[in-house]
């Protein structure tokens, strides 16, 4: 495979095939979000994706059966380009059970509904989607281009085409509205109704505009027992209909898992405990980004 500056995908992929189908992130304006920073954002030329999958294919074909289309939002993509590079996914591993991508909000309102159909009966079944908050304060300070309506409107689109969503919830963004943003949040992922629920907790990058602001004194991340206060209230707020949810990210202090919302009694009591010191915390010198 052929790689262009760093490659990120979701823990949950870490098995997948990674093809570099876009260049950078369309958006790359999010004040936290360093990823993309260092790419001007592109569509790759769709030969040399399709040469890529080619190449794997050849070599490792029985093996895949997972693919993720990186990098920022390659729903971004036209259409037509995407649904090439799904069939071609298709055809070549025989074992494929899943296509996903990252995606933002606007991504998914930009495409028709036929278009949204036509990409998951071509194999794109899952959307990572980062709202981060559900607060639409804490949206607009983080320049994160949408807002909350847009992200329950890009839900139902996505969900009515017959795809599942990972929604990823951001502790720590909101600074001191922790409590609005959490709360909100929770609400949010009730109205997304997603089939996975994430929480990952900020990380202060340097030479991001969050950065410039903490250094500023208009951000700071809120303490660790604001921070897991702020992940009971989110998940406190969280209604799915059946929700698979996570904090297994390395950012966090506390690892959880479990259903929402079957399990919800048993992580709020351990999140509980841990306020209470009764369960360790990850240290500090063990998370990362």
């Amino acid at each position: 495979m052929r790689y262009e500056g760093k490659i990120y995908r979701p823990p949950s992929e870490a098995d997948a095939l990674i093809v570099q189908a876009t260049i950078g992130c369309s958006w790359n304006h999010c004040t936290y979000c360093d990823m993309y920073r260092e790419k001007e954002f592109r569509v790759r030329p769709l030969a040399d994706t399709l040469d890529d999958l080619e190449n794997a294919a050849a070599a490792v074909s029985e093996e895949v059966d997972k693919v993720f289309l990186a990098d920022g939002d390659a729903l971004v993509l036209p259409t037509d380009h995407l649904v090439a590079l799904l069939e071609a996914s298709r055809r070549l591993f025989p074992r494929l059970r899943r296509v996903s991508c990252y995606a933002m909000a606007r991504n998914v309102l930009e495409k028709s509904d036929d278009e949204l159909a036509r990409l998951r009966a071509a194999g794109l079944s899952l959307l990572y989607i980062g709202p981060e908050s559900g607060d639409d304060a804490t949206l607009k300070s983080i320049a994160k281009g949408d807002d909350s309506a847009a992200h329950v409107l890009a839900a139902e689109r996505a969900r009515r085409a017959g795809m599942e969503m990972s929604v990823i919830g951001l502790l720590g963004i909101g600074g001191a509205r922790w409590q609005e943003h959490a709360e909100a949040t929770g609400r949010l992922v009730t109205a997304m109704n997603p089939s996975f629920f994430s929480a990952l907790t900020v990380t202060v990058v340097p030479n991001t505009p969050l950065a410039k602001l903490e250094k500023r004194g208009k951000f700071a991340v809120p303490s660790v027992p604001d921070l897991l206060r702020e992940l009971r209230l989110m998940v406190a707020s969280a209604e799915p209909e059946k929700c698979v949810f996570r904090t297994n990210h390395a950012s966090n202090y506390l690892p959880l898992g479990g259903e929402l919302p079957r399990d919800k009694a048993r992580i709020l009591a351990t999140i509980d405990h841990a306020l209470e010191g009764k369960v360790p915390l990850r240290s500090a010198h063990a998370r990362g980004l």
